[in-house]
């Protein structure tokens, strides 16, 4: 007696994926490098951002050769308290990029004075009285004026 080969189909086994185990890519440093800027660069993007803001008055002055703490400064006006924060803000955020970083924030929009310190570029954001009792600009009249913007 033969025996018959009974051949039973073979019913295909659900395909189970296993999970990769790949640790994510990480990025090389000279893949994250941040864009160096100078600080005449610093100082024109503040006034820049100033200006997006609807600062009025804005002025750029180049203080290398008369005082030693810092090489730029960035003085402008707003109409109102709000303003004074907005553009405050708008200076920081403009200047984050990159490796500038805000070493130093002073005073408060309300206070009609708002200083924002990057080390070789300071911000100065009045209000009109404000910027009038302290006169920024005749204190650093033998500065180079570089921007003004009116």
């Amino acid at each position: 007696m033969r025996r018959l080969k009974t051949q039973i189909p073979k019913t295909p086994s659900p395909k189970v994926k296993s999970p990769k185990t790949t640790s994510p890519k990480l990025k090389s440093p000279t893949t994250r490098r941040k864009k160096t800027l100078t600080g005449l660069d610093r100082a024109r993007a503040a006034a820049e951002a100033a200006s997006d803001k609807q600062a009025s008055d804005i002025i750029l002055l180049d203080l290398r050769q008369a005082c030693n703490f810092t090489d730029y400064f960035v003085i402008c006006s707003a109409d109102s308290s709000p303003q004074v924060e907005a553009i405050a803000d708008g200076v920081e955020q403009a200047l984050s990029v990159g490796d500038t970083r805000l070493h130093h924030r002073e005073g408060a929009s309300d206070s009609g004075w708002v200083l924002l310190d990057f080390s070789d570029v300071v911000v100065h954001v009045f209000s009109p009285e404000a910027r009038r009792y302290y006169q920024l600009d005749k204190v650093w009249a033998e500065a180079k004026t570089i921007v003004r913007i009116q």
